[in-house]
């Protein structure tokens, strides 16, 4: 019995690392961070982006800014209908569903010269082919405010040997 216990709650872990590992943090023009004179659609084209990534936006605060926008203001580089918005750095921004989202810099003449970046993010395990436009805030935080997801994982794990009697004696 205490085998099969002791199975039972290896593969609860394991399943609980596959959840952790899952998740990719993407700095957003690699080294080059967030910034004119980077050509991002490059930048995207070896990436899978899926759902429970991040994006992160490395810039200097006030230099630019991270606004999301839907795809006509992508194409247009209008922020007059922002999604969101944030001028600190870094902006951490987290891929919640499947399709496609839009970023561009505010600062005048910034998008116009490129800086503007259009993920498309497939759901999980699978490549996107929807290039819908997800309309709604995500907001801006720092990767520290991930941790209640996996935190649950962790009391979700307990009460599943709890409810199966996986404790030990």
């Amino acid at each position: 019995m205490a085998i099969i216990r002791s199975l039972a709650f290896g593969i609860l872990v394991l399943l609980n690392s596959a959840m952790w590992a899952s998740a990719t943090d993407y700095t957003v023009g690699d080294s080059s961070g967030w910034t004119t004179g980077v050509d991002y659609t490059k930048w995207t084209g070896d990436k899978s982006f899926q759902v429970g990534d991040n994006l992160v936006f490395d810039f200097v605060s006030g230099a630019h800014t991270v606004t999301e926008v839907t795809k006509s203001d992508y194409s247009s580089c209008s922020t007059s209908n922002a999604i969101s918005n944030s001028n600190s750095a870094p902006t951490t921004v987290s891929l919640t569903s499947a399709g496609t989202r839009y970023f561009i810099c505010g600062v005048p003449g910034h998008c116009s010269s490129g800086q503007k970046l259009a993920v498309t993010v497939g759901g999980s395990g699978s490549a996107s082919t929807n290039n819908t436009t997800s309309p709604y805030y995500t907001g801006t935080y720092s990767s520290a405010s991930l941790i209640p997801v996996g935190f649950n994982a962790v009391i979700l794990t307990g009460l599943l040997m709890l409810k199966f009697g996986l404790f030990w004696a």
